[in-house]
This record gives structure tokens, sequence and C-alpha cells, in this order.
């Protein structure tokens, strides 16, 4: 008889199942508030879903070309010409993939051997570690550490970051704005890790799938990429569902120059090949004519965050600054709880709220132990309904 975890691959076996799927059932078990998993509980714009019913209804349910459905490929690149990135070529630059999870999952098969090292800032999403994993290379971590004030960002040590370069440094992930931290690279923090991938010959692999969600005038995204040198040596990765709330559409795309964009393409076109066609027009079509919804949407997580950061403090908690994402986080140390999935899992069957524990998201799990993740991508009444059931946590 087949046991179950022995028949896995060695190479999963260390991660087990997703947290997210695990916060997420267990949010559904006790019906708590999901402020774990990072899903908008509402629809996105109406020119999406129209552009993608008027493909279906135009025929257009075969495979898409490997690369992607040349509206998309078109509208994504007057996108990065229009956020003042330059001029691509959407032929040649633009790959469209299944969502920008399989993004990384192509970026990292198509370009890493293994042994080949790359460098990954902690917290991380878990999908950099499990990728590297996949690929056979081997991860060096950088801490972020968080702010010492309330006005303040997560930051990280300069020698640490240099340490972590080495002659097998292959790549370094940049993810900004930053699941789960909310931090956004500032553009002396970009130009360092810019420098050091020069340096030592490496590709920075951008995720930037919250590009658009940022609330602070004073800390803008920036495209690593659009630094000096660094165009020919970035795969900048993003995706239409955090921009538009569509997550469950999956549809992403890689920018790269040529050499990149083939390491992309090698691996995609043996993993998924392409994204469902209709929803690659339906993407097109909203990013051609976004109106105000990026806009609105900013202006809505931004009261939410606000909301929510202000019933956590009352509850007891440290809430550290979020400047983009759609994420907060939180040390719950003064409650008195031995981790932080023991927090997290009594906030979610006792309070019904659910949050994610970020020790996952760590090299080291206690170094996450004091923390919890929640997501603010949420309706007004959803956030409101949070807010009224945390108010339970401390009695």
């Amino acid at each position: 008889m087949l046991g179950g975890m022995s028949q896995i691959a060695h190479r999963f076996r260390p991660f087990g199942t997703s947290i997210f799927a695990e916060m997420s059932a267990l949010a559904a078990a006790h019906k708590a508030v999901n402020l774990a998993q990072g899903f908008p509980d509402f629809d996105g714009p109406e020119v999406a879903t129209h552009g993608a019913v008027e493909a279906i209804r135009a025929g257009k349910g075969q495979y898409a070309p490997m690369t992607g459905v040349p509206p998309l490929r078109e509208a994504v690149a007057a996108a990065w010409q229009r956020d003042g990135r330059g001029s691509i070529d959407p032929e040649a630059h633009v790959t469209v993939t299944s969502g920008c999870s399989e993004g990384l999952v192509a970026a990292y098969l198509g370009l890493l051997n293994p042994g080949d090292e790359v460098v990954i800032f902690e917290p991380y999403f878990d999908f950099y570690v499990t990728c590297a994993a996949m690929a056979g290379a081997t991860p060096r971590f950088v801490r972020l550490n968080p702010p010492s004030s309330s006005t303040g960002a997560f930051t990280f040590d300069e020698g640490e970051l240099r340490r972590a370069f080495t002659s097998r440094t292959r790549a370094v992930v940049v993810n900004t704005p930053h699941n789960p931290t909310g931090k956004v690279f500032s553009r002396e923090e970009l130009s360092l890790i810019a420098d050091l991938a020069q340096r030592h010959h490496a590709v920075v692999i951008t995720d930037e799938v919250y590009e658009y969600l940022t609330y602070e005038a004073a800390r803008p995204h920036i495209s690593i990429a659009t630094l000096p040198g660094m165009w020919e040596r970035t795969i900048t990765l993003s995706s239409l569902g955090k921009t538009f709330s569509l997550t469950g559409w999956k549809v992403g795309w890689a920018v790269a120059p040529e050499p990149l964009s083939a390491c992309v393409r090698a691996a995609h076109q043996f993993l998924t090949f392409c994204a469902a066609t209709p929803l690659q027009h339906g993407a097109a079509a909203a990013i051609r004519e976004p109106g105000d919804y990026p806009a609105h949407l900013r202006a809505l997580y931004a009261a939410n965050r606000d909301l929510l950061a202000a019933a956590l403090t009352r509850a007891g908690l440290t809430v550290y600054p979020s400047h983009g994402t759609y994420f907060l986080m939180a040390d719950h140390a003064a409650l008195g709880f031995a981790d932080d999935r023991a927090f997290c899992t009594h906030l979610t069957a006792k309070v019904g709220v659910a949050a994610i524990p970020p020790s996952v998201f760590y090299h080291d799990p206690a170094a996450g132990k004091r923390l919890a993740r929640f997501a603010f991508c949420k309706k007004r009444e959803t956030i409101d309904e949070a807010v009224r059931r945390l108010e339970t946590l401390r009695t």
C-alpha cells in the first residue's frame, strides 16, 4: 500500500500544505471573517468581464499563442510606456503567464541551474523558496526588520545584503510593494540592489503585482528595471489580479529583454503553454481602459487599512505601517500567546477573524512567531464586521 507523505517528491516535503489553504479552511470552518488569504470579496470592473464575455461569444475559445494574445501584450506594453518606464516591444519583451505565480516558476526554471544561488528577502511570499527548490537552487536570505517608529518602514541591513551575494549568485528576487510587510522599496534601496546585481552579474526577478497599490506620495512604486543598467538584467512580473480585483482569473505577464524573455518562455511553454484565451482578452480590455478603478480601489484600501490598524491597536497589538499592498503586519506579543500559530488559531476559532501566521515566511520560523498578517482587500462592511469582532479579543 502506498503511503501519503512518503510518495511526495523530496523537494516538496518541507513545505506541506500552503498556509493560505490551511487558514482559509479554518476560517470557513468557524465562519470567521477571512483576513488571511489575500483575495477581495467583490468583483472586478465590468470592462474586464465584458471583454472576456465578448471574446467567448466571438469564438475565441481555443489555445492562445504561447506568448499571449496580441491585444494583451500590446496593452501591457502601452501601460509600461504610460507609466513612464519607456518603450518596449510587445512581441519580443512581453510574455503572458497563468498569473504571476506561474511567471515566477517559469523565471526560476528557465534561468537557474542546480547549485545556483538566489537572494531572497524575508519574510517572503512562499513561492519564492518553493520555486528555488523546484529549480535546485539555493536561497540566501536577507531579513527585513520591523520599523522602530510608527511612521517608519521595514528595513534591511546593507552589510547583510552584501554578504548574501557570492560567486554563485545567479538571481535576486525583489518584491515591491512587498508582501507581507507592506514595504515599498525606496530608490536608494533599489539602487543598492541594482549595483550588487551588476557587480555579481546577477539577474533581478522582480514581483510587482501590487505596483498600483501604494498609499503615500513620498513612497512611490519604482520598477528596478528602469534604473541605469538594469533593463538588460531584469525580469519584471505582474498580473491582473491585484490591480483589478480578479485574482481567480490567473492572468499575469513577464516583461524582459529578449534573452531573459527566452528564459521565461523556455519553461512557460512546458508549464501551462498559455493562459485562458477569453480571460486574456478581458484583461486587455481592463488594462487599455482602466478608468478610475485603480484610484477608487486605492481609496477603499487606504480607508480599510486605517480602520483595521486602529482596531488592532485597540486590541493590544503593535501595528506596523503599510505603505503598499493590501496587508498589515502586527506584533501580538503583548497578548501572551506562545507563537503566531497559537494566536491566529485563537483569533480565527474564538474571535471569528482569520489572519496568517507569518512564521512560514521566514527561513527561521522563530523570527515570525510574534507577528500576524492581515489582509484588508475587502468590502467596507467586511472590515467593519472584523473590527466589531476584534473588540472581543481582550475580553
